[in-house]
């Protein structure tokens, strides 16, 4: 690439494997699920010795970090894009912000179990991949304050109820509505909870 430096180089290509890395590990976990997720099974998938992958990973669980951290960004930067054409309706948006996040969960639940549950004993994200998932909360604390939601428990009983219908719809119905069909009343059960003057308005029609 012109006149990128031999650092610049080496930073690619180091990050390329990486991310050929993690790849290889959520590949793993897709099929083995995460008790089959092993240093050596990661560095068999991508053709690499065992100490070669050392170079990258020095540990299984520094693996599983950077695929929380990983998560959580895209998942992040989905939602950043998404913001910018929310309408302002606070229904409506939370019900286009809820399907996005069901529909991103419920296509990858070993992604989801990472984000949302404690699927690997002894795991805690660092502070670097931790705040990645910060971030996320901060931008749906911003959602809620623009749709005039201030309820400081909001944020915590918007994504207990997401989790929860995710869990449900992977372990009971996956690829399936049973869960996702109830977006809509999970959306307005929340709405009379933390913006009852929008309840209200709807009972009046």
């Amino acid at each position: 690439m012109l006149g990128e430096t031999n650092v610049d180089r080496v930073s690619r290509r180091r990050q390329g494997t990486r991310n050929e890395i993690l790849d290889a590990a959520w590949a793993v976990v897709r099929e083995s699920g995460w008790s089959g997720l092993t240093q050596r099974s990661v560095a068999q998938r991508v053709g690499m010795r065992a100490p070669s992958l050392y170079g990258h990973f020095d540990s299984k669980l520094t693996i599983i970090d950077a695929m929380f951290g990983q998560a959580w960004a895209e998942f992040d930067a989905t939602a950043a894009v998404q913001e910018r054409d929310l309408p302002d309706d606070p229904r409506a948006a939370l019900l286009t912000a809820a399907t996005t996040w069901l529909d991103a969960m419920a296509a990858d639940p070993e992604r989801n179990a990472l984000m949302n549950q404690r699927p690997v004993p002894g795991f805690t994200p660092s502070a670097e991949s931790y705040a990645f998932a910060v971030q996320a909360i901060e931008r749906l604390h911003r959602l809620l304050n623009r749709l005039g939601i201030t309820d400081p428990d909001a944020a915590d009983l918007w994504t207990a109820i997401l989790a929860g219908l995710a869990s449900q719809q992977n372990a009971n119905d996956p690829g399936g509505q049973r869960w996702r069909r109830l977006l809509p009343r999970a959306v307005d059960m929340f709405l009379t909870e933390v913006r009852p003057d929008t309840a209200r308005r709807k009972k009046a029609r």
